[in-house]
């Protein structure tokens, strides 16, 4: 009996010193563990731009489809750091999510990936609806995609807009003109736009666009903002953009002939129509007016290259000049550009050539993303 007693007793010893050592080990790791865990949080919340607070009552929930774009992307970073909660929807087409992720993570923020022609449910206080390919090498490429996105896709935010009852801002753009006859237009101007052209699934998407937008606003009373975009550029632009300012920029970089055929001011525009009280449209644009030899003059100038100017002939449709009225702009929203124009040029310059880096290291190639559908879900034909 002594013997049983002793051996028990051995082996309790034994089992409380594994157990006190167990418990050591579980100690000291959960002590790292939180250690480890205030680092990354300390380092994970500094990596934010600067946020400003924001009360309950004055914080909004913004949606903006297309946020992770040229335009979309600059929005967002001015609606979340003016202290909004910001959800981005982008099927990635053209946007780039590398333009939006230094937000992913911050609670105030969502990045969603979905196609505007599929409905989409969630709630928010206000919607811009930038979703769209804007480039003509975009939209030509795919033309019944570009009308879904500016037809579907707008009729699906309008309903949207209705079910929670968001004011929805519509990012409409100056070739609702087409070719115009008037100079400068303003936005009783109806346009004179060729509706079967390489052009039209954009320029007829656009005015499609705004007739649902106003159909809404008089049938079912949603409250609707238009802004007419024209021709703007800046850093996250696609160097295969298409316009004139991203081919004249690249070519020069590049040592090749320049061939003839800002976004701060763009996004304040934009808030400020959307936190008005003007339902009609408004032109937003730069109203001085210079001709594309003087641009690519300019821009070889800046970029300090040795490339040629060529001239070659004219693209079906092209307009041969539009320059906006923005009067009412000015009148009514207190808003006109104020980024000069060579300002804006140089930091384009400077992010092109940034691109061009990553590109001759293999890093980043910037080619349009096909649109990215998901599996069982209905195609639109």
């Amino acid at each position: 009996m002594k013997r049983v007693f002793w051996l028990l007793s051995g082996l309790n010893r034994r089992m409380m010193k594994l157990l006190f050592a167990l418990a050591l080990i579980a100690y000291i790791a959960c002590e790292c563990c939180v250690i480890k865990n205030l680092v990354f949080s300390s380092s994970f919340s500094q990596k934010y731009p600067p946020v400003k607070f924001l009360s309950e009552k004055d914080r909004k929930r913004i949606l903006i489809t297309g946020g992770a774009g040229f335009v979309g992307s600059h929005l967002t970073d001015k609606l979340m750091m003016d202290g909004h909660e910001v959800t981005v929807v982008d099927n990635f087409f053209t946007g780039r999510k590398r333009n939006v992720e230094h937000w992913i993570g911050h609670e105030n923020f969502e990045l969603i990936n979905h196609d505007v022609v599929e409905p989409l449910y969630i709630e928010v206080d206000q919607i811009y609806h930038l979703a769209s390919p804007a480039s003509p090498p975009n939209y030509m490429y795919n033309p019944i995609k570009t009308l879904k996105t500016n037809t579907i896709g707008t009729l699906n935010m309008l309903g949207l807009a209705k079910r929670v009852g968001a004011r929805l801002l519509l990012a409409s753009t100056s070739e609702v003109y087409g070719d115009p006859e008037v100079h400068p237009q303003n936005e009783d101007y109806w346009g004179h736009v060729n509706p079967i052209g390489p052009r039209a699934c954009y320029d007829e998407g656009k005015r499609v666009a705004e007739t649902m937008c106003y159909a809404y606003m008089k049938q079912e009373g949603v409250e609707v903002r238009v802004a007419r975009i024209f021709n703007t550029f800046g850093s996250r632009m696609h160097m295969n953009d298409g316009r004139v300012v991203s081919n004249f920029i690249l070519q020069a970089l590049q040592g090749e002939p320049l061939t003839v055929r800002i976004f701060d001011d763009l996004v304040n525009g934009l808030v400020l129509l959307m936190n008005s009280n003007i339902s009609s449209p408004v032109n937003l644009g730069n109203p001085e007016e210079h001709t594309i030899l003087e641009f690519a003059q300019l821009i070889k100038s800046l970029v300090v290259s040795r490339s040629q100017i060529q001239f070659l002939s004219e693209a079906q449709d092209d307009p041969q000049r539009r320059r906006p009225d923005i009067r009412k702009a000015k009148m009514m929203l207190g808003w006109e550009p104020v980024v000069p124009l060579e300002e804006g040029l140089n930091k384009t310059i400077q992010y092109f050539s940034r691109e061009l880096e990553h590109q001759a290291n293999n890093q980043y190639i910037p080619k349009p993303k096909a649109a990215r559908m998901k599996k069982g879900r209905p195609r639109h034909n």
